[in-house]
């Protein structure tokens, strides 16, 4: 089981309070991360303060940091530490470029780049970004940006004409030192699980009641082999949450305190359980969530994937980190 850190990258005011991260604890976040054993570091992509966001911080402007500009930052300072975005908005990027981004990072990082895309939570910062476009139909942009983007990455000259991106005759070097490239599909809808089945090297859905995980992951599975792929090269990467404390009661109420609550309910239309929040993610003692991380491995969970961490402040925030790393990560059976 590998577990990593989601970074606050665009979590002001969504899930942190406004302000609380400043650059340079970007590269100190990635080396902590990297010196206490996780996995990875991942960077959650927004553009413009939601609508929900201004009415609870009236006046002010959270700081979003773009996630690639920013892993690269935290790549030239490491060495180990992988990177990765949870999620790049695929309908808000144009192919041509983020294949050139991507690979680029590869290349910059010694392989150490893996790219989760998905729709993006707030339909209402895709308006906002592209008025013109604001009724299409996210989704078709999706399908149509995955199959540009896939020819670019592999495709000596590339060449695409559809409803959305057109190109011609693109020749994009060098490509990345990873092949395949690790290109991991976001979401938890069904029409998601079904990309990440077909196309997908990893899945990285949000969290869900665990029922319906357990069900979306046999459903992913049994897609791929009716793709002609090996189930078992698609890495199963969910992205939870955690809160640790002594006792299953405190990290309860620390949790449901936390501006993390307030996020789920603006997502209410993903038709998410809410009552299942704590149960579903890693919310307790170190006892109780390694019997959760055990429950998960059992059905399938490769990778806690881009764990988000509820916090007040930055010394809160990496006072969580420690303590999981110490107390769990350090315990879980190879």
């Amino acid at each position: 089981m590998k577990f990593s850190i989601c970074l606050p990258t665009g979590f002001e005011g969504v899930m942190y309070p406004i302000p609380f991260v400043e650059p340079g604890d970007f590269v100190k976040l990635g080396l902590l991360c990297e010196r206490l054993g996780y996995d990875s570091v991942w960077g959650n992509d927004h553009i413009t303060t939601q609508k929900y966001v201004q009415e609870l911080f009236p006046g002010q402007q959270p700081a979003f940091y773009e996630p690639l500009i920013t892993l690269m930052a935290i790549g030239a300072a490491t060495t180990t530490l992988r990177l990765g975005t949870s999620l790049l908005v695929l309908p808000m990027r144009d192919p041509v470029y983020l294949a050139k981004q991507v690979t680029t990072l590869d290349q910059l990082t010694n392989g150490r780049f893996t790219l989760g895309v998905g729709l993006g939570a707030y339909r209402e910062e895709f308006a906002a970004w592209n008025s013109r476009l604001a009724k299409a139909r996210r989704g078709d942009m999706m399908d149509e940006g995955l199959e540009a983007l896939l020819k670019l990455l592999y495709e000596t000259r590339a060449s695409h004409e559809g409803k959305f991106y057109a190109f011609k005759d693109v020749e994009m070097a060098p490509k990345a030192r990873q092949n395949p490239f690790p290109l991991f599909i976001g979401g938890h809808s069904m029409e998601s699980v079904d990309r990440a089945a077909k196309l997908g090297e990893g899945w990285l859905p949000g969290w869900r009641p665990l029922n319906e995980m357990k069900e979306r992951i046999e459903h992913l599975r049994r897609r791929a082999e009716e793709y002609g792929r090996d189930p078992k090269s698609i890495e199963i990467a969910p992205q939870f949450s955690f809160t640790i404390a002594k006792t299953m009661e405190d990290a309860e109420r620390v949790y449901m305190e936390s501006g993390l609550v307030a996020h789920r309910k603006s997502l209410a239309y993903t038709g998410r359980d809410l009552s299942q929040q704590v149960v579903a993610n890693l919310v307790g003692s170190a006892d109780v969530i390694l019997e959760k991380i055990a429950y998960l491995r059992s059905i399938g969970v490769d990778h806690c994937c881009a764990l988000m961490v509820p916090a007040n402040s930055m010394s809160e925030l990496i006072e969580q980190i420690e303590w999981f790393a110490e107390d769990v990560m350090k315990r879980v059976p190879a």
